[in-house]
């Protein structure tokens, strides 16, 4: 089985329950019928996060994740890139929580691993509907 890691670059650690949040990717990841291999999740700054867009994909604007995908086969595998400035952003600009809108980006990310886009209109609904059902099943409603 794989392992789920959690780094801070940049930015001050919180506290995360390692344990929980292993437990419920590896969860998601069994449901979507696949295998979870090894992630490591990277809580970072907006400008380390805006360095990597720049640099691997590009982009020069502001995201929230940025994530490579490692997957092969059914082994999910990969390495998400947080920012916690969005994340504290968009939490309030949502009127969500900071852990909430937390979780609903890293279930965004492991879903990219599992194969899912959100490059046009439909794939963003089935990514969201899918985020919320992951979601739901930790207790928070819509």
């Amino acid at each position: 089985m794989g392992k789920v890691k959690v780094f801070f670059e940049d930015v001050k650690k919180f506290p995360i329950d390692r344990t929980e949040l292993a437990l419920h990717l590896n969860g998601l990841v069994k449901d979507e019928e696949l295998k979870i291999g090894d992630i490591s999740i990277i809580f970072c700054s907006d400008e380390y996060l805006l360095n990597i867009n720049r640099e691997h994909l590009n982009h020069d604007y502001y995201t929230d994740i940025v994530t490579f995908d490692y997957s092969d086969g059914n082994l999910v595998s990969g390495d998400l890139f947080i920012s916690v400035d969005r994340v504290k952003e968009n939490a309030g600009m949502y009127g969500e929580s900071f852990v909430k809108e937390l979780f609903r980006v890293i279930f965004h990310g492991v879903l990219h691993l599992a194969g899912y886009k959100d490059h046009d209109e439909i794939a963003k609904k089935v990514m969201r509907e899918k985020e919320d059902y992951y979601l739901r099943k930790l207790g928070w409603e819509e």
